[in-house]
Formats: structure tokens, C-alpha cells, sequence
């Protein structure tokens, strides 16, 4: 056991040094002494000091250097801080939770934000957000708005309830005015700068093929991504590929980015063998996981009816159907009345056998995204900020731990160390900063001249602490985090009044590049125009 603690966490590769820059004579603003930097895109990987000055790594060296703070990181490995593209708290509350789980960079790329709303999603971060923010252009608030008139949706915790309390939202049909009212709203969020589409496609029976189709078109429009709990999920070994391949087709037909979220679920091998077979034809393609069998959702889902969990799935409630509050297991009577009393309540959902989880983490060219829940909705100020982590409402372990959990298995299982750090920071930096993000171009990369976002590993004792009878334990092993080269997480303690957290943003266009959809339109380019059936006469002399 020793030598695989050793193998995974302390024999760093035989690397030259970098050299220290050129001005080293200035001091740094902080300096992190004597840890194993590791860096998946170079591969290096060697004991060294690490320089921070103006929010930049501005020396990775193995010459002494001293700064105004300085953390003594022998023993520990130095790496960029994690970047988490599938998480639905943004909050100061849920902040700190992925801050103490490693994560620099959290992002709702799966619900997002409405997309008129998307610049103020912005402005309600600026100066206050201890962590990056980003948000993408919510293809559920737009069907809700058009298919169920509501006036409020936001982003996850700010219009949960309202946007799932309809029915039009999951099981309306667009007609061509509706279909291009929503595309209009999904516009004004990418003008606004939003990261891309992101659409919960799994949960609307209602949506049609052509709808999601367009909406995969206007995301690559701005060459950006369309994020998608895809259609089907959860499913069997062939509805869940199938709601995969739906998406990944579009994508190549359309030569959009496109990102299939928590493909943790029947026929994932599959599922990743598309992924890393059109990536390596140069499709800008990707997938999440995260290390759970269960997942969490609203109780009001359609998955969850009773002619699909249990008739068309074979699932009992009572085995696979959590709630949270009191970690019991629901009959089908207590789930149909919790769904006539609280539709948008939050439950945990059992769906995948636990010994699947360590393959998971292995999966090549995978990002891990925790899929973190709110337990509670409302704006800014929902919870106060110091609430003692086990006196917050439950929650899906995977809000307060997915890397920490991911970190624990890889060490349990020889999974290696780098290719980890990859899923957690290198991968979602590049396939994002292959769109066009700068922010990203510059993040998930321990060099010299990127952003100072790190994050401090304790890579023998790094571990979960969450379970799903309290979900908000903090993840321990992660002492420091970096975030634009400020402290924010300091002796495994997150500090108070310090918000560094810049926004992960696209420039604000000044013009919308959405045109409605016609028929006419449509038959001009994919169809022959009637100038005439000729007959032989026509040839005649």
C-alpha cells in the first residue's frame, strides 16, 4: 500500500527546471516553496518554486525566491486550480463548498442563465464572488417563457421553481413562432457574452428533433458550445447512446462544439468511444462525468413518472428515490404526493452500480463536473456566508466533493495523478479555449505567464467527506487555493471579504446573429426549385 501511495503521490519525473524570469529581482506577491508542480499540457512535472505576481505565474523555478506571503508546499503537489463547467450553485454559500473542493473556476453550463438576463447574471458577481463565474444561454428558462409565459427566469437557484412549475416547459410542442421567439432568446444571452447554449434536453418529451437542431446551429453561429443533458438520460444501454448520438450528429453536421453532460449512465463506454473517436477527427467534442452511482434532480422530472421509471425501466421508488431532508427512500404514494405538493423539490436518484465509478475516473480526455445542486433557491444573499457547513440544508454529496472523491478513488485504484489533474483543470480549459475563450486560453495550465488560479493537493490524504446523509462536508487535503493569485483558501480555510473571482466571458456583440426561420427559406436551400417537368417535346428540332 505504501508504494502506491508513493507511485501516486511523491516520484516526480526528472524534469529540467524552468528557469526563474528575467526580473527576479522584484518580489513576488506570493510564493508557493518546495511543491511537485504538475502541469498535464507540458507534462512537467518536478519539485519547484512557484512565483504569483499581479494574478500571473511569473516563475516556476528550482533558484530560491521570497514573497510578501509565502506557503510552504514540501510534501504537496502544486496544480491549477480545477475548472468546473457543470455546477448549479452560484452562491456565495455553494462558492465556498467547491473553493474548499479545489475548484477556482465554477460554471452552469447545463441549465445557465436566461438569456436577456445574462448580463445581469454578470453584474450581480462583480466585486463579490470569491471564485471565476460563467453562465451560458438557458434553452429551459426560454421553452418556459414562450411555452408557459413566465416573466422571472434566471439561472438554477434564482428561477427553479418557476421555470419547472409549468407543464408547457417539458411537454409543449413549438410551433415556427414559438421556435423562433425562444432562438431570439438564446441570441440575446450569446450577444450578451454567454459561453455558449446549454439545454436539459432530457426532461422536455415534448421537444422536437428540429428544435434542438437549430438551437446547436445558433451556438455555432458564435462558434461556441451547446452543453446538453441529452435526451433520454437516464435511459438503457441504447436510449442513453441514442440521445448521444443525436447531439454528437448535429455537431458534425453543423461543425458546432458540443458537450454531452454526465454520461455516467448506461452505455457511457460507448458514449466515450464517439467522443474520443471524433475528437481525434478534429470535432471540438467532449463528456462529464462525476464519481457517484446516484444523481439529483427536481421530483417533477418526466423520467421519474411511473410509466417510465418504473413500467418502461424496471426501477422501484423505494430503491432508487432519496430525499434528501430525511435520507429516506420514497414509496410510490409518498412520490406521487410530493410531486402534488412540491414539484420542484430536490431528490437524489440511485441509477448505476458503484464499482462502475473508478472506470469513469480513467476515461480518457473526460472532464469531471460535479453537477452541484442548490438545496434551496433564492438570489444573492440566500444563505449567510459563515453557516456552519453541517448546519446547511442537505444536499447531493457531489455539490461539496466531486474532486475530492475523484482524487481518492485514483489513488485507491493506481488511476495516475496527471491524467486526474487533466479531467479536473487541463481539459475543460482547452476544449473551451478552443471556442475562442480567452479566459480559458489562459487558465488550467501551471506555466509560466497563465493565470495564477492553483490549487495545493495533499495528495496522501486529499479525500471526500460528504455523503448523501450530509452532503456539504467539506472536501480536506486541498490547503491552499489560488484564485487570479489571491489567497482564498488558506490552511484549509476559506477567508472571509476576499473576492478575486473575475468573469469567464465572451465580448458583448453589438448585433444579434439569430434570423428567423421560414419554410421558404428552408426550401430555397435543401430543395430543387419547380421551374417544370419538360417533356420530349421540349428536345424536338
Amino acid at each position: 500500500m505504501l508504494k502506491k501511495l508513493l507511485r501516486f503521490a511523491v516520484l516526480p519525473l526528472i524534469i529540467p527546471a524552468l528557469a526563474v524570469s528575467a526580473d527576479q529581482g522584484r518580489q513576488f506577491d506570493v510564493v508557493i516553496l518546495g511543491g511537485r508542480v504538475m502541469d498535464p499540457e507540458s507534462g512537467h512535472d518536478a519539485i519547484a518554486n512557484v512565483g504569483v505576481r499581479d494574478g500571473r505565474i511569473a516563475a516556476i523555478t528550482q533558484e530560491d525566491i521570497t514573497g510578501a506571503e509565502e506557503i510552504d508546499a514540501t510534501g504537496l503537489v502544486v496544480s491549477a486550480g480545477f475548472i468546473d463547467t457543470h455546477f448549479h450553485w452560484p452562491r456565495p454559500v455553494g462558492y465556498k463548498l467547491a473553493l474548499r473542493d479545489g475548484v477556482t473556476t465554477p460554471m452552469d453550463l447545463e441549465f445557465g442563465t436566461h438569456g436577456p438576463r445574462v448580463g445581469e447574471w454578470y453584474d450581480m458577481h462583480k466585486g463579490r464572488s470569491q471564485v471565476n463565474y460563467g453562465t451560458s444561454s438557458s434553452h429551459e428558462a426560454a421553452r418556459a417563457t414562450v411555452l408557459d409565459g413566465i416573466t422571472d427566469g434566471f439561472d438554477a437557484p434564482g428561477s427553479g421553481p418557476s421555470v419547472r412549475h409549468g407543464h408547457g416547459w417539458a411537454h409543449g410542442v413549438l410551433d415556427a413562432e414559438g421556435g423562433n421567439r425562444l432562438l431570439g432568446m438564446l441570441d440575446e444571452g450569446l450577444r450578451q457574452g454567454a459561453l455558449g447554449n446549454s439545454s436539459t434536453l432530457g426532461y422536455w418529451p415534448g421537444a422536437l428533433a428540429r428544435e434542438m437542431f437549430e438551437v446547436q446551429r445558433l451556438a455555432g453561429k458564435y462558434g461556441r458550445l451547446t452543453a446538453v443533458h441529452t435526451r433520454y438520460t437516464p435511459g438503457t444501454q441504447v436510449t442513453e447512446v441514442n440521445g448521444a448520438q443525436e447531439i454528437l450528429a448535429n455537431a458534425i453536421a453543423l461543425g458546432s462544439p458540443a458537450v454531452i453532460n454526465h454520461f455516467n449512465n448506461p452505455g457511457w463506454d460507448l458514449v466515450q468511444e464517439l467522443l474520443v473517436r471524433l475528437r481525434a477527427q478534429g470535432h471540438n467534442v467532449w463528456g462529464e462525468y462525476y464519481p457517484y452511482a446516484a444523481g439529483s434532480t427536481t421530483i417533477n422530472a418526466a423520467f421519474l413518472r411511473p410509466e417510465v421509471w418504473v413500467d418502461k425501466l424496471g426501477h422501484r421508488y423505494e430503491d432508487t428515490l432519496q430525499d434528501p431532508a430525511t435520507g429516506k427512500f420514497m414509496t410510490r404514494e409518498q412520490y406521487e404526493k410530493t410531486l402534488a405538493a412540491d414539484p420542484t423539490k430536490v431528490i437524489i436518484l440511485y441509477k448505476m452500480p458503484v464499482s462502475e465509478i473508478p472506470k469513469w475516473v480513467a476515461l480518457e480526455g473526460v472532464i469531471a463536473a460535479s453537477d452541484g445542486m442548490a438545496p434551496v433557491y433564492g438570489g444573492w444573499d440566500q444563505l449567510p456566508w459563515d453557516t456552519a457547513y453541517e448546519d446547511l440544508p442537505n444536499a447531493h454529496p457531489r455539490t461539496a466533493a466531486t474532486h475530492g472523491k475523484s482524487l481518492r478513488i485514483a489513488r485507491e485504484n493506481d488511476i495516475p495523478l496527471m491524467h486526474v489533474l487533466a479531467t479536473f483543470s487541463y481539459y475543460p480549459a482547452k476544449y473551451l479555449g478552443d471556442t475562442g475563450l480567452k479566459a480559458m486560453q489562459e487558465r488550467g495550465r501551471m506555466q509560466e505567464g497563465m493565470v495564477a488560479d492553483i490549487t495545493v493537493i495533499d495528495p496522501l490524504t486529499v479525500t471526500d467527506n460528504a455523503t448523501y446523509e450530509q452532503g456539504t462536508l467539506p472536501t480536506t487535503g486541498l490547503p491552499y487555493v489560488l484564485v487570479n493569485g489571491v489567497i482564498v483558501v488558506k490552511d484549509s480555510r476559506v477567508l472571509p471579504d476576499v473576492y478575486p473571482g473575475q468573469p469567464i466571458r465572451f465580448p458583448v456583440e453589438k448585433e444579434s446573429r439569430h434570423e428567423d426561420l421560414t419554410a421558404e427559406a428552408w426550401r430555397a436551400e435543401y430543395m430543387v426549385p419547380a421551374t417544370g417537368f419538360h417533356s420530349l417535346d421540349s428536345l424536338s428540332p
